[in-house]
């Protein structure tokens, strides 16, 4: 397996996993309904919930069956005391659940980044896949330069004007012992530009 069939199979989980993802979360916003906590009480003593678990701040639970379409609910906890003294007054009550920084980051801030997160990776693999960098890549260049290292190709294999030779030995001799040039206040000339092996 190359590797490019390895970062095949990644796409694949990583689109599995948020796919999974989504639908877990699609499938909780629409089966589950928020309810005050006083129509939690009344559903409890009808004997109409069939389960629940208490958290710090509020109760999640499940019906016995569903109700208008909904099989599972969420409603915040109000003190016990205060729940009696309501009850006396036959008004509807719910709680609110203390909304902190840290609650306000895991819910909204690290979602986000994690979906950006995504987004970014998946669009530039598919950038790069299409043969085109996008937004993401401008200013950046995929072209190679090779470069051999050692042709066993010299000055004394080249045909040409005797002048021409000269004078680039005298420039790979100033690159290769820029000290000793500069002592004596030479310096490269401007424009020369030279690529590849001799000849």
């Amino acid at each position: 397996m190359n590797r490019e069939q390895q970062i095949n199979i990644w796409y694949w989980i990583a689109a599995f996993l948020l796919l999974m993802l989504f639908q877990s979360w699609w499938q909780g916003a629409t089966t589950t309904e928020r309810i005050p906590y006083s129509r939690f009480l009344e559903l409890l003593e009808q004997d109409r919930i069939a389960e629940v678990q208490v958290q710090p701040e509020r109760i999640v639970g499940r019906y016995r069956d569903p109700i208008d379409g909904r099989t599972h609910f969420v409603t915040n906890i109000v003190p016990e005391d205060l729940t009696r003294r309501l009850e006396q007054s036959g008004a509807e009550y719910d709680g609110t659940v203390t909304n902190t920084l840290l609650t306000m980051i895991l819910s909204w801030v690290v979602p986000i980044v994690l979906l950006f997160a995504l987004w970014s990776f998946f669009f530039r693999r598919f950038a790069e896949r299409q043969g085109f960098g996008g937004m993401m890549t401008v200013g950046r260049s995929k072209a190679k330069v090779y470069v051999e290292k050692d042709t066993g190709v010299t000055f004394d294999d080249v045909a040409g004007i005797d002048e021409a030779k000269a004078e680039l030995r005298e420039i790979v001799s100033f690159l290769r012992e820029p000290d000793r040039y500069g002592r004596l206040g030479a310096r490269i000339p401007k424009g020369i530009l030279l690529v590849g092996p001799p000849g």
